[in-house]
């Protein structure tokens, strides 16, 4: 991701919350829209980065490179390259990571109650306001 600058509102908001919960700093190291699919999809095996790249359609070799990074950085993958020509590169969970498994599990489990229980509502006919008694 692009640096931002120390002085931004941004940067100065994520200092200052980033010690006030345990929330806040999962939510700033997992927010955005790859990361956590980035490691739901690693939880079954290891994959290399073609491998990731197929699992998650619509995302740019740059932002892929870019995410793997930063979660390796914050401890969350394992990132194994072999001397090999052409290079291989594998990419695995942490042990750390994997203790998030039962929590994205729920949050899928959710999430399809959820969809399911919005597209009930947005099947239902809309009361047309002159017609309320």
């Amino acid at each position: 991701m692009a640096k931002r600058k120390i002085t931004s509102t941004n940067s100065i908001n994520r200092d200052n919350l980033i010690d006030f919960c345990g929330m806040v700093y999962a939510v700033d190291l997992l927010g955005g829209r790859w990361k956590l699919l980035i490691l739901y999809k690693l939880e079954q095996r290891i994959l290399r980065f073609s491998e990731l790249k197929k699992k998650l359609p619509g995302i740019s070799d740059r932002m892929l490179t870019l995410h793997l990074q930063e979660l390796e950085q914050h401890g969350l993958l394992i990132r194994t390259v072999y001397a090999e020509v052409p290079p291989r590169v594998d990419y695995q969970l942490t042990d750390s990571a994997r203790l998030l498994i039962p929590i994205w599990q729920q949050l899928e489990q959710w999430g399809l109650q959820h969809r399911s229980v919005m597209e009930q509502v947005e099947a239902e006919p809309v009361e047309e306001a002159g017609n309320r008694n």
